[in-house]
């Protein structure tokens, strides 16, 4: 089956009336013009090929495809969710948000971002929700920030750009930010970036470090890292949420609990009290961030539940169009159509239902 869909159908669904479901899009990217400097001058100064900083060299570009559309909140975005019927936008600062930045000048921007986004939400309190921003790099100043996003500006969880400066969350100087998430009782969001430039180079030549393979590389790994060492132990009510329908776990959960629980010759990886499909089955969401193709989804309703899958479009790096057009035509039941498109959401982020 093909992952593409005619342009015809494309046409049918934009041109549909009313639809049926509440469409909450769970991984909606926008950009502030703090953040924006700050990239450019990482941009500038650097001496070495970075795959952010690749990215970053497109984003920051006023003629460039989506620089537009990230820094604008209210005009361009509002109109395409009206147009293709889309209810709400879950918003973060978009990737790598502040982790490649210093201590000072990530924490500064962090609260810059989740100011301006908590004004967003107040705007238009109907049609924004937000994850916060927090400068991963200085676990001190981000829980602080973790506290005053959740419980002064009422944000609905945390996003983290997978590693920073080439470490993950599971490396126990960050488990006092993983802490206080669950201390708060709301979601992480493991968003993908490009895989650190030692890993990349392997990817290099056919360009596979970016969205079409490294950023699902890179997360997935990241997010299995969180199980295997450990943290869903330490932290068991932690929520996850992972994009691009899982960054490919899902496919893997057989031979992962088989190889982690069978084949441990040579290997000292950590004791853990459930398997690793258990983890992901009791501590994960996904979303369809970029995955609009109905066998997979079919599939992850078939291992996970739909009470595990939300919908997203990754605005403005693909379309509402395509979104929409997809989840509408979806071979699957109404009611879990329904969980996907808004009931999930509207329990896992605490937004209230319109």
């Amino acid at each position: 089956m093909s992952p593409k869909r005619s342009a015809g159908a494309r046409k049918s669904s934009a041109n549909s009336k009313r639809k049926n479901y509440r469409r909450i899009a769970t991984e909606e990217a926008f950009s502030i013009p703090e953040q924006m400097e700050a990239q450019r001058e990482l941009v500038g100064s650097a001496k070495e090929y970075d795959p952010d900083l690749f990215l970053w060299n497109i984003q920051t570009d006023p003629k460039g495809p989506v620089h537009n559309k990230l820094l604008d909140l209210f005009d361009m975005r509002l109109q395409e969710m009206d147009k293709y019927g889309v209810d709400v936008h879950l918003l973060a600062l978009t990737s790598t948000g502040v982790q490649m930045m210093d201590a000072d000048r990530a924490a500064e921007v962090a609260t810059i971002g989740n100011d301006r986004l908590h004004d967003a939400i107040q705007r238009h309190p109907d049609r924004f929700a937000g994850l916060a921003t927090i400068p991963v790099q200085d676990p001190p100043r981000a829980i602080k920030e973790i506290d005053r996003a959740i419980t002064r500006l009422k944000l609905n969880g945390i996003m983290i750009n997978s590693h920073t400066n080439g470490e993950y969350l599971s490396e126990r100087k960050y488990w006092p930010i993983l802490e206080a998430i669950e201390g708060h009782k709301v979601p992480l969001y493991i968003h993908p970036r490009s895989p650190i430039p030692l890993m990349a180079k392997a990817y290099r030549t056919d360009h596979l470090e970016h969205a079409i393979w490294g950023y699902q590389a890179e997360t997935g790994l990241h997010a299995l890292r969180i199980i295997t060492g450990g943290v869903l132990d330490q932290f068991p009510k932690l929520q996850i949420v992972l994009g691009h329908m899982g960054e490919g776990i899902p496919y893997w959960l057989y031979r992962l609990d088989f190889m982690h629980g069978r084949v441990r010759i040579g290997f000292d990886r950590p004791k853990l009290k459930l398997t690793p499909s258990e983890y992901v089955k009791r501590n994960y969401f996904i979303t369809t961030s970029g995955m609009n193709w109905d066998p997979t989804l079919r599939f992850c309703i078939e291992v996970l539940g739909a009470d595990r899958i939300m919908w997203a479009i990754d605005y403005p790096y693909q379309d509402h169009v395509d979104a929409v057009e997809f989840m509408d035509a979806a071979e699957i039941s109404g009611k879990d159509k329904q969980k996907i498109y808004h009931e999930n959401a509207e329990r896992v982020f605490k937004l209230r239902r319109s």
